[in-house]
């Protein structure tokens, strides 16, 4: 039983190193059960070793990281996972329902464990999935693959997602309904949400506060506090500007291609 008082993650004074480069240091972040938090930054930030410090892969360089309560093991349950946009070869005979079958019963050794076919069409249904349930997944566009890896992430019923890079590939409209999906879970459930991307403005009508990762250090708070042309510069090591048009943000400066940003 999940405390709701209590954060479901926490950092205390974490780093991140690989060698003698150090990705980040002194991360102190707490989440709470039902909240979404977008995690930005560059490439190289260490945005998606993040996640694979929480799902157990990585170890901390410093400091100390829970989840609910204790340290991260690998394979937990408690833990959803939507993965990078991956190429799947349209010639694979895995349906859309195989793959979220596999987020309820994948874990079992053996021909037992039949997971029951009404979890698995209520998960596609609760994504807008129903349609292609049948449909090999290698036919699928980038937008209902999404769906699907959503729909096998929640199988655990998970106090936890995290989600790196969702939004890849897909066109602005995808964007909006991926994100859209994944918030409204949140909501329901009361799973919290760790949201990696580098599209700001799908996300910022969900996002409870950011988590931004950059070369000279990181912040976090709301999103209004956190993406400003003072504080990125800060975070930047050089000159960074924040400007709103046509109520999309634009991140422009040095490097900025590399920022999390939606020029287009």
């Amino acid at each position: 039983m999940i405390d709701p008082s209590r954060p479901v993650i926490e950092l205390h004074d974490a780093a991140l190193a690989f060698g003698s480069r150090t990705v980040w240091s002194g991360l102190d972040l707490s989440v709470a059960a039902g909240e979404f938090l977008t995690v930005l930054g560059p490439n190289g930030s260490g945005k998606t070793t993040l996640l694979r410090v929480l799902l157990g892969i990585q170890p901390l360089h410093a400091g100390t990281v829970r989840v609910l309560g204790h340290p991260p093991r690998r394979g937990s349950r408690a833990l959803g996972y939507v993965p990078q946009q991956r190429i799947v070869d349209p010639a694979t005979p895995v349906r859309a329902r195989d793959l979220v079958r596999l987020g309820l019963d994948g874990h079992r050794w053996g021909p037992g464990g039949r997971a029951p076919h009404t979890r698995v069409d209520e998960l596609l249904a609760a994504v807008g999935a129903s349609d292609y349930a049948d449909a090999p997944v290698g036919l699928l566009s980038g937008g209902e693959q999404q769906r699907v890896r959503i729909a096998q992430a929640l199988a655990s019923d998970p106090a936890i997602l995290l989600c790196d890079e969702p939004l890849l590939s897909l066109d602005l409209r995808r964007q909006d309904e991926v994100t859209a999906l994944i918030a409204a879970t949140c909501q329901n459930t009361g799973t919290a949400v760790l949201f990696v991307t580098h599209e700001i403005n799908p996300v910022l009508p969900y996002a409870d506060r950011v988590t931004y990762l950059g070369p000279a250090g990181h912040a976090v708070g709301k999103p209004a506090d956190v993406l400003t042309s003072d504080n990125l510069t800060r975070l930047y090591g050089s000159r960074i500007d924040v400007v709103e048009a046509q109520g999309r943000l634009i991140i422009v400066g040095d490097d900025a291609h590399h920022h999390a940003e939606d020029a287009a």
